[in-house]
């Protein structure tokens, strides 16, 4: 990406590749494991809940607080829960909603509903009003398992489709007010009801692996979210990958502090966990102040992270025996090279398993290496159905060959992951399952890319890898703009400044200017409490460390983090207000090179910048 390519490299750490045979047999054991399950097995996530309650049934699976549930409660609990689920109509296929927080309670609900072949569709507890209603509408949910700390979401939501709300109560979040009809207050008393023997397997004995056992939404920062189909066999075999990768045994104890409705904890912690009979410690919600007492306290080995925990992590004060813990393994996304260096400088050596992929992906990647920040690597693309091609930030587009064919990225060459769709049907490892509309799944795909026929998923996402085959992200596409005829990366710039004294987050996005090509940087800064903006220090930190053109123009100074429910930042609201301090009450600095420093928004200060007003925006 021209001169941008410096940006994330210029403080990153020198570290000796790891052989490329080393990192292939690690990725061929992954291989391996995601192969064991065939889509017409007749075995799905509920056979094997039940295989290891048998196995270990009086080791503990659930930690919450002081309750600890063993892997034979949990089997029974979700045994009472099946029951019930049938006696109120429920059948294999029918597609059953969860709206509830992290509590034992969720996965007694998501197991009952497995063991008669149910699909589950995982609800985001802080929506309500119309993309409550599009999750509902767009799963085709015959009714609503709804824990009462959510059940004024629902309530509050006009146009909500007439289904039943099935109620488990929640003592720490009573509701208070007048319930509708819809709402079952006895579904409590008929699970303490229901029978305590095995719910039988018939009711489920024609599910394949193949078929999907969840829809877990997308957590996008644009437009509604699309529900993304999960196979019982991609499911379990992320239980089975990750086993072989992280060493895992029954003797780990995960960490789960993300919300169960999004794919990271409720596929890889969960699956993984089940799969080597471990234990799983569930949070209802991260806690900075939480954290490390809980690793400590439960004795917890794997978390699964996303980039801006570790950051909010990193940014508490540093307390004597921080080091001595428990933690050996992280997973997740997000992590910057300067954070990933600060984690493992301040709290030891865990090893960190980036990766890169998504919800719906038949392609991923992850870095088995713990080669500070790369999300992954390949070592011999014969072994791999992922291709990084060509793209063109300026025309937004894909550059052809003579033949009118895509390209493939060279080393260092900025370009979109891809994943060779593989359809075959005793070959269950790179389908791409789609979503529950059509029109969603076949815009997601690319027919034709090398070869007539031939059909790639599309991610979205930017990437590029070095010469020894380690890949990093850049960004989503559309979120890298061009500014001065040249392109510039919103999530290089942001690593690239993430640790400036007293800064707490950093949102980097391009606005559209009047009359001047391209969009002009911009940044929307949160403060640590007790710390102000120092604009002096801000110009100086951008002239170290970045090209002229790749320094945000202005700066917005924000009083709270607008953050998605699972920590993505948003931008397409703070891109459609763009430097209009009309639109926003935060403070607003320009970019002011006389001075060499940001000054507070001004007409007469954006005039010097050769700039004009926002367009749309109201000026005396």
């Amino acid at each position: 990406m021209n001169d941008m390519s410096r940006i994330s490299t210029a403080t990153a750490p020198r570290q000796q590749p790891v052989p490329r045979e080393h990192t292939q047999a690690l990725l061929d054991l992954r291989a391996a494991a995601s192969a064991r399950i065939k889509p017409a097995d007749l075995y799905t996530l509920a056979d094997r809940l039940e295989a290891q309650a048998q196995a270990f049934p009086e080791r503990t699976f659930l930690i919450d607080g002081d309750q600890r549930f063993s892997y034979a409660q949990v089997n029974a609990q979700a045994d009472r829960m099946a029951h019930v689920f049938y006696e109120k109509g429920l059948r294999a296929g029918h597609v059953c909603a969860i709206a509830m927080e992290n509590r034992p309670q969720f996965f007694f609900c998501w197991f009952g509903l497995v063991k008669l072949g149910a699909v589950v569709a995982f609800i985001n507890t802080q929506v309500n009003g119309k993309p409550l209603v599009h999750a509902l509408q767009s799963t085709a949910a015959k009714a609503v398992v709804v824990g009462e700390e959510c059940l004024a979401n629902l309530l509050s939501t006009e146009g909500l489709p007439d289904v039943p709300l099935w109620l488990v109560e929640d003592g720490q979040n009573p509701f208070v007010g007048e319930l509708p009809a819809s709402v079952d207050i006895h579904f409590g008393e008929q699970i303490a009801r229901a029978p305590g023997t095995v719910f039988p397997r018939e009711v489920r004995a024609a599910v394949t692996a193949e078929t999907t056992t969840l829809l877990i939404f997308t957590s996008g920062t644009t437009g509604l979210p699309k529900a993304a189909r999960y196979s019982h066999m991609r499911w379990m075999s992320s239980g089975d990958v990750m086993e072989v990768t992280l060493g895992a045994t029954c003797e780990d104890v995960f960490y789960c502090c993300l919300p169960l409705y999004h794919g990271a904890a409720a596929t890889s912690v969960t699956s993984t966990a089940l799969r080597v009979g471990a234990s799983i410690v569930v949070r209802r919600k991260f806690s900075v102040r939480e954290f490390w007492p809980d690793v400590r306290r439960n004795q917890i080995t794997v978390f699964q992270y996303i980039g801006e925990i570790c950051r909010y992590l990193l940014n508490q004060p540093v307390v004597a025996g921080e080091r001595e813990h428990s933690l050996r393994h992280m997973l997740g996304a997000g992590l910057t090279p300067e954070s990933w260096q600060r984690w493992l400088d301040r709290f030891g050596p865990i090893q960190v398993f980036e990766g890169w992929g998504a919800t719906e992906a038949n392609a991923n990647l992850i870095n088995v290496d713990n080669y500070v920040g790369s999300c992954g690597r390949v070592p011999d693309w014969s072994r791999t159905n992922l291709r990084l091609v060509r793209y063109d930030v300026e025309s937004d587009s894909h550059p052809r060959d003579e033949n009118g064919f895509y390209q493939l990225c060279q080393p260092g060459e900025l370009g979109e992951a891809m994943g060779f769709i593989v359809d075959h049907p005793q070959i269950g490892g790179g389908r791409f399952e789609g979503y529950t509309s059509a029109a969603a799944s076949e815009s997601k795909i690319r027919r034709d890319v090398f070869q007539a026929g031939d059909a790639y998923w599309s991610s979205g996402d930017l990437l590029r890898y070095d010469d020894d085959g380690y890949f990093y992200f850049v960004d989503r596409i559309g979120d890298t703009f061009r500014w001065k005829s040249e392109n510039v990366s919103t999530l290089e710039v942001a690593d690239t400044l993430s640790d400036m004294p007293g800064l707490e987050l950093i949102n980097v996005y391009g606005v559209q200017v009047p009359e001047h090509e391209g969009r002009a940087g911009m940044a929307a800064i949160l403060m640590q409490a007790g710390h102000s903006f120092d604009p002096q220090a801000f110009y100086e930190l951008t002239e170290a460390r970045l090209p002229r053109y790749a320094a945000p123009v202005f700066v917005r100074v924000s009083a709270a983090a607008d953050l998605t429910s699972t920590f993505k930042l948003r931008k397409v609201d703070l891109q459609r207000q763009g430097y209009a301090p009309g639109l926003f009450a935060d403070p607003l600095f320009v970019r002011d090179e006389n001075t060499r420093t940001y000054q507070p928004y001004s007409l007469h200060v954006l005039a010097r910048a050769g700039l004009l007003p926002f367009a749309g925006s109201s000026h005396e």
